[in-house]
């Protein structure tokens, strides 16, 4: 298994959209569907910054699954386009990990929360929000010409400093 690289990198704040996806790990089939959805509609966001990169964000809101937004960034000025939805990400602070091609997803993600168990940090919790999940918040970038079977991306977990 190959060592993953670690950074710490903050963010300014943007605005996305894209297709909102909720429901429970029972139904996490039916998301790969909007994730593909979306790749196809990006081209109705003529503002989109980066359209070779989709970002998939997800909120664990739920005890039984979780909230997803498959988005793309995009200008200020974007309308939204029938049935997609618009999200604010603040200015965060994240630990961003590459996820490479033939890894095991369910490795790397290990290996996040082992980094956490091992430094001065904690995964980012917005106050006043109930989170079912030790990383409540992951956001992905994926490349749009990506192998969906085997798929490299980069993770971003927000941070906050342990106190």
């Amino acid at each position: 298994m190959e060592k993953l690289q670690y950074e710490l990198l903050t963010l300014p704040s943007y605005k996305a959209m894209g297709v909102k996806w909720e429901g429970p790990y029972t139904e996490v089939g039916s998301l790969k569907n909007v994730i593909l959805q979306m790749s196809d509609r990006v081209g109705e966001l003529p503002s989109a910054v980066e359209p070779e990169v989709q970002l998939g964000l997800s909120y664990h809101l739920r005890p039984d699954g979780f909230v997803h937004y498959s988005v793309f960034r995009v200008e200020e000025e974007q309308e939204v386009p029938e049935g997609m939805v618009d999200i604010r990400v603040p200015e965060m602070t994240y630990l961003k990990v590459l996820h490479e091609k033939g890894q095991d997803f369910d490795h790397t993600y290990t290996k996040i929360y082992q980094w956490f168990k091992q430094n001065d940090y904690i995964p980012f919790k917005e106050p006043g929000v109930d989170y079912f999940d030790d990383l409540p918040i992951k956001h992905e970038r994926y490349p749009v010409d990506r192998d969906l079977d085997d798929p490299h991306f980069e993770i971003l977990i927000p941070v906050s400093k342990s106190v």
